[in-house]
């Protein structure tokens, strides 16, 4: 009888992870879909999501960096957070919780930042762009897994940013409800003079608002629902030769791949370019491209998850990751306001010189939060 029970408990088990395996993939095919139709309808090419971009954009749009080309409040972020929040609450998950290292997660989300516009992607756009045939994202991708693996070396060690403690309630709901007063000034246009929008380059390339909005509440959902993370996905696979996450990411190439191969056959377009050069916002210094993503890596194991995540989070009631988010913003101000971002034509020399502070200073947070803790 106790075999039996053991049995039956087993095949339960493997049934549960084949399930949760289906919902991942599932979701990573609608992510990647909806991206595609994004850049579709008007978002920049290879770019239907982009955390470190979006949010760049949208620092723009407030006026915190004053490059011409990038600002505008972009809806897609604004989504992410209200349908991760939403499918919380329907769920029982939304949690005020914090106090976890707020300070050292704002240095650490600014340095993703910095290697995020060194690469001019976030994690998710790496794939993306890869969908789109642009093989710098491989380039990336080997520096994305170098500065995993290297964060993997301190948690095997001990590595933790402590524990985070329950928080009053009105500390989960406040970015939430900044969100809803960033669609009002969006929205509200001329209304509010402080508010920029691009007239050319990227910013000035969006779909309409409401299709990037419900496109931002699908995803954010799903990416609730599934805990979807590039970081936690490479991670478990090392860790724990647990797959499940990096399903999600392959299913997303495939989704969003086969989507731009029928808009190209359908539409006479061209959403798939297959090389290095001629790729939109992108540059093909390969040092730098791995360099920069070997940044982020290495800070988002540190963080314990990718900017997606960590902006799906802060719909939870996480003000860890609302710590976090507020790096990335002040990050992007940073870059454009200083000359640290790259662009088609390579990464500037400010930006070379920021990469490897960050590094160093990961490094050193690293050191201290593994070898430097009381006893």
């Amino acid at each position: 009888m106790r075999s039996f029970c053991a049995g039956r408990n087993e095949r339960e088990g493997m049934d549960t992870i084949k399930k949760e395996r289906l919902i991942i993939i599932i979701g990573g095919l609608l992510i990647g879909i909806i991206a595609a139709l994004l850049v579709f309808f008007g978002n920049p090419k290879n770019m239907g999501f982009c955390i470190a971009c979006f949010i760049r954009d949208t620092a723009g749009g407030l006026n915190l960096q004053t490059a011409a080309p990038v600002g505008y409040i972009r809806p897609e972020i604004i989504g992410l957070v209200l349908g991760s929040c939403i499918m919380a609450i329907a769920g029982k998950e939304f949690k005020a919780k914090g106090g976890s290292s707020p300070v050292t997660r704002f240095v650490l989300g600014f340095f993703v930042m910095v290697g995020a516009l060194m690469f001019l992607g976030c994690p998710l756009r790496m794939v993306l762009r890869l969908a789109g045939g642009d093989l710098n994202a491989l380039v990336g991708l080997v520096g994305f897994a170098a500065g995993i693996a290297v964060g993997i070396i301190f948690l095997k060690k001990g590595y933790s940013l402590k524990r985070s403690y329950t928080l009053p309630k009105v500390e989960g709901w406040l970015f939430p409800v900044i969100q809803i007063a960033m669609l009002v000034l969006l929205v509200g246009g001329a209304t509010f003079t402080f508010i920029r929008y691009s007239e050319s380059g990227p910013g000035s390339m969006h779909a309409a608002i409401l299709i990037s909005l419900l496109a931002g509440l699908i995803v954010g959902a799903i990416c609730q629902k599934t805990r979807l993370c590039m970081v936690g996905g490479i991670r478990d696979i090392i860790l724990f030769k647990d797959g499940k996450l990096i399903w999600g990411f392959v299913a997303i190439l495939v989704g969003c791949l086969a989507t731009n191969l029928i808009l190209s056959a359908t539409t006479g377009a061209s959403y798939f370019n297959l090389g290095f050069a001629d790729q939109p916002i992108a540059h093909t210094d390969w040092l730098w491209n791995i360099l920069g993503m070997f940044l982020v890596g290495f800070a988002s194991v540190l963080l314990g998850g990718c900017p997606l995540r960590q902006v799906i989070l802060t719909g939870e009631g996480n003000a860890d990751s609302v710590s976090t988010v507020l790096g990335l913003i002040v990050g992007a101000a940073f870059c454009h306001n200083f000359g640290l971002a790259s662009s088609a034509a390579g990464p500037t020399t400010n930006g070379m010189v920021a990469v490897i502070i960050g590094i160093v200073v990961c490094a050193g947070i690293a050191c201290m939060n593994t070898f430097g803790k009381e006893k």
